[in-house]
């Protein structure tokens, strides 16, 4: 079969999975995305993230997380979900409404890497969702997936940001997609719109002061002054979504159609008054299922302090 033929063939397949979208590029060394890396972590943008500099040149290169790597082929999911929280609760990003998408990604992925080997030919390969030293939004853009914005998040056009990236890094020669045009133009609300002012110039984000790095990955005790001002997370307790929600290439955003990602009573139910009660066997009970669960009830009470300095709750 030739690479054209079988890329679009791949492609067709990882839709009716339920994938949103799907492209594929080259498995080659980054270029000058690795200077860009370098210089990032030089700056100690990435905090505390520790992991993000190790297995450098893996991350530089995915054909060396593969032997005889040729193609990536990358896929996003849609997680905008259907029905919000009550706005005056403290709020989750909207990517934690979702059962943990971990699971769900890798099956997905491995459905797709089953019917390659069958329906095309035997390949080798793994499957990666934000679990190894993989660039995903660099190569969802080299795969013409979309582009990255000013927030650093992919966009995809006629669709927005609400998205998680999924890849298969495999030793079949593909047919490979041409990145597309970067239509943020002179648009900077994202930039303006970050409370922090975590988003230092356009496509860097100095982790350490972003409320999602600092409510999730981060682990010691809140900073009080955050971007030479008063911390304030309102109106999050883990993760921020606020320069996804300015983002006018949102308005395209869809309620999700997977079913995994629609079921967030634990989300959608939280009262900030029955979180001070909570106990560790309450937690699991209640985030059993999501990615908030993955910090733990101390740190989620400790966001909820800090949120409690700059608005009224009654515990």
């Amino acid at each position: 079969m030739k690479p054209l033929e079988a890329s679009e063939i791949i492609k067709q397949k990882a839709l009716e999975i339920g994938f949103d979208a799907c492209g594929i590029c080259e498995a080659s060394h980054v270029g000058n995305q690795a200077i860009f890396l370098d210089k990032y972590l030089e700056n100690g943008y990435h905090g505390e993230m520790s992991y993000m500099a190790k297995n450098i040149e893996k991350r530089k290169d995915p054909s060396l997380l593969v032997h005889g790597a040729k193609s990536v082929v990358v896929v996003a999911l849609n997680y905008f979900p259907a029905k919000k929280q009550d706005p005056i609760e403290p709020q989750f990003a909207y990517y934690a409404y979702a059962d943990d998408y971990h699971e769900l990604m890798k099956k997905k992925l491995k459905l797709l890497y089953e019917f390659i080997y069958q329906e095309i030919q035997p390949i080798e390969g793994r499957v990666f969702c934000d679990t190894a030293p993989i660039l995903e939004k660099y190569h969802a853009q080299k795969a013409g997936l979309g582009w990255i914005g000013k927030h650093t998040q992919l966009i995809i056009p006629n669709k927005g940001s609400y998205f998680f990236l999924g890849e298969l890094v495999i030793d079949l020669p593909l047919h490979y997609d041409l990145p597309i045009k970067n239509l943020c133009g002179t648009c900077k609300l994202c930039m303006e719109a970050c409370p922090t002012k975590a988003i230092v110039a356009p496509k860097i984000l100095d982790a350490r002061s972003c409320l999602a790095y600092l409510s999730i990955e981060y682990k010691g005790e809140m900073p009080l002054i955050v971007g030479g001002k008063k911390l304030d997370m309102s109106p999050y307790i883990y993760g921020c979504d606020i320069c996804n929600k300015i983002c006018p290439w949102n308005k395209f955003a869809r309620p999700t159609k997977v079913e995994e990602f629609n079921r967030s009573a634990a989300v959608l139910g939280f009262r900030a008054n029955d979180l001070m009660q909570m106990d560790e066997e309450d937690f699991k009970q209640v985030f059993s299922r999501s990615v908030i669960k993955r910090i733990g009830l101390a740190q989620l009470k400790r966001n909820f302090n800090i949120l409690k300095l700059n608005n009224n709750y009654d515990d």
